[in-house]
């Protein structure tokens, strides 16, 4: 069996197409094709005579759930390296876990570490390549890793003179909404890589476009478009299958309730990691469940219930205690405020348990991208008055990002 021909078990999302001679009917024909499908639609007729190195991992496959490096050899394109951001080219490294070198089985190219001894490809690493192919499911969230990977690589790319191509996916909870606080001057990091609000609503491509022209990286930059995507269109239009783009992403409602709960790990409360549910489930071993889904239900947040819950992560935060808190229930996608519910939340476990819970300021302040969002927590500020103080930076982000835009 040639490597083009074996399935992938893990991706982002992939179309709905059959498997061609496996007997496996993955659904109808999608209605959106990513930027991957409309480059090998063309055959990879323009990377030939290129040499090539892509940035991978479980989400960078086809329809037919090939990964783009084996839809690659099996080509005829020069692939040179494979890079690997967090969680690796497999997906199975935890969140923060150093990523090792390697090679990868299906194709034979060398994987080289983009999240381990450097976070961006160095000068060795790109010699004596041409282009630098870029296709990974980012989910539309500041903090999530990936679209810090691809600003690194831009930068080491335009040093380099080498190309970067972003084949473009949708964006899995939204391309219209955006929410939260943006990112203020002083607290970039590798989970704040740009003036963005934690929810962007942006694709990598249209992120690569701004943050090329923002940080003035004079990045060789092409973005191939996807065909068919919408802003405004549910994501369950388009005809397109979830798989876990990370090991604590594992559903499409983790990811939206990731947007908001990602704060919660500069706290003390469990973000639900070590269990089933990550981000969906939130507590510690003194919360009372009860009562802090009572006081979240008779908020009546938009799109999503509150399920009093007890649980034991196997893993990270309280690991081995029996914790209480909710389940997050999302029972309206596109109605959903991620950023909204996390910060109410918040205010919650401070009113019901007072002294307990722990804001851990660096932690905290680098996630938000602001010290504001912490401070206004601390002094217990109303949840109508702390979404406010996000408008301005929000309008101003929408005027921003219009030019970059590259669908509607």
């Amino acid at each position: 069996m040639r490597p083009a021909q074996r399935c992938a078990a893990t991706g982002a999302f992939l179309l709905a197409a059959a498997a061609a001679g496996s007997g496996c009917r993955l659904g109808p024909p999608p209605r959106v094709l990513t930027g991957l499908e409309v480059l090998k639609a063309r055959g990879f007729a323009e990377l030939e005579g290129k040499r090539v190195a892509v940035i991978a991992n479980p989400t960078s496959c086809d329809g037919r759930l090939e990964p783009l490096p084996a839809l690659l050899a099996a080509a005829g394109v020069d692939l040179q390296a494979i890079f690997a951001p967090e969680h690796g080219l497999q997906g199975a490294q935890a969140a923060g876990e150093s990523v090792g070198d390697g090679r990868d089985p299906l194709s034979g190219a060398p994987v080289r570490s983009l999240y381990g001894a450097t976070r961006r490809p160095t000068r060795e690493m790109l010699e004596g390549i041409d282009v630098v192919l870029f296709d990974v499911q980012d989910i539309g969230v500041r903090t999530y890793t990936y679209l810090a990977t691809l600003a690194e690589t831009l930068r080491a790319a335009a040093e380099s003179g080498v190309e970067v191509w972003v084949l473009d996916r949708p964006v899995p909870i939204g391309g219209e909404i955006v929410e939260g606080p943006v990112l203020e001057p002083g607290f970039e990091s590798f989970v704040g890589p740009h003036r963005l609000p934690l929810r962007h609503g942006l694709t990598a491509g249209e992120f690569a476009l701004m943050v090329s022209a923002e940080q003035r990286i004079g990045a060789r930059l092409r973005v191939v478009a996807m065909e068919g995507w919408r802003r405004a269109a549910p994501i369950e239009d388009a005809g397109l299958v979830w798989v876990p783009p990370s090991p604590n992403i594992p559903t499409l409602d983790a990811a939206l309730v990731y947007a908001g709960m990602v704060l919660l790990e500069g706290t003390s409360l469990s973000e639900g990691r070590g269990t089933a549910l990550p981000f969906q489930l939130v507590g510690a071993p003194w919360v009372d469940p009860h009562a802090l889904a009572c006081e979240l239900n008779a908020l009546r947040l938009p799109g999503c219930l509150f399920r009093p819950a007890r649980f034991t992560p196997s893993a990270s935060k309280h690991q081995g205690a029996l914790c209480g808190g909710v389940q997050v229930h999302v029972t309206d996608r596109r109605a959903y405020p991620s950023v909204k519910t996390a910060v109410a939340l918040l205010l919650a476990v401070r009113r019901l348990h007072p002294g307990k819970l722990e804001l851990r300021t660096e932690i905290f302040d680098r996630l938000a991208g602001t010290r504001a969002l912490r401070e206004a927590i601390e002094r217990d500020a109303a949840l109508e008055e702390i979404v406010a103080g996000w408008r301005d930076a929000l309008d101003a982000y929408r005027r921003r990002r219009e030019r970059f835009l590259l669908y509607r």
